[in-house]
């Protein structure tokens, strides 16, 4: 079982050049209100209540509600990076610990908290250039990629609210072996893994359309 280290929220967007972005999250000392954000582009951007979402093109909508990271990946990067990594940096919206993302399941089920908030793991996060000029680290897209900690995105079943401290129980895992880990590596590196993701019926529609085009 793990826990929510903090809930993050980027309460106004930060501009890097030309871009804007919901990146900066920040932990707060409230409970928040989590709900299926609906469409992309039209609905209410973020599954956090209070977030914002900088370029909805590529962020936000019901299959990337929620973005979590974990602490003890979090930990990892400051040793890589030789720098502090305060909870958010990632734009995480929730930091875990005591479960390692990377090998959660499509289709895997949370039960976060007390307040009747469940999750459902949809797909990794994959690099992209705001990541890189957030971070100011030059070749961080195929640093990022190389490690294969790439987090979690999850759509919310049932809405709830969420809070530092609350307790993560899995509820379900599909009967299959396609891990956040598998899919990241077949979006980024291993194209040939993509027909494998066929039977992880969670993914989110962008990603079973290259699926498709792979089979």
């Amino acid at each position: 079982m793990g826990f929510v280290v903090t809930v993050n929220t980027a309460t106004a967007p930060v501009e890097l050049g030309r871009l804007r972005s919901g990146i900066d999250k920040r932990p707060s000392a409230e409970p928040l209100s989590v709900r299926a954000p609906g469409d992309r582009r039209t609905g209410l951007g973020s599954g956090v209540v209070g977030d914002t979402i900088g370029n909805r093109r590529y962020h936000g909508g019901d299959d990337q509600a929620v973005y979590a990271y974990a602490r003890e990946d979090l930990d990892h990067w400051e040793k890589e990076l030789g720098r502090p990594l305060t909870n958010g940096v990632f734009g995480e919206n929730l930091t875990t610990s005591g479960i390692h993302l990377t090998d959660c399941l499509i289709g895997e089920r949370w039960s976060v908290g007390d307040d009747g908030l469940v999750l459902e793991v949809t797909s990794p996060r994959t690099p992209c250039r705001t990541f890189t000029m957030w971070l100011d680290r030059p070749g961080w897209m195929k640093t990022f990629t190389a490690a294969n900690l790439p987090g979690a995105y999850f759509r919310v079943l049932t809405p709830g609210t969420v809070r530092a401290g609350d307790t993560v129980t899995v509820l379900a895992r599909p009967d299959h072996d396609v891990t956040i880990g598998t899919v990241f590596r077949a979006m980024m590196t291993e194209p040939d893994l993509l027909p494998a993701l066929a039977v992880a019926d969670a993914l989110p529609e962008k990603i079973k359309q290259k699926v498709a085009k792979r089979l």
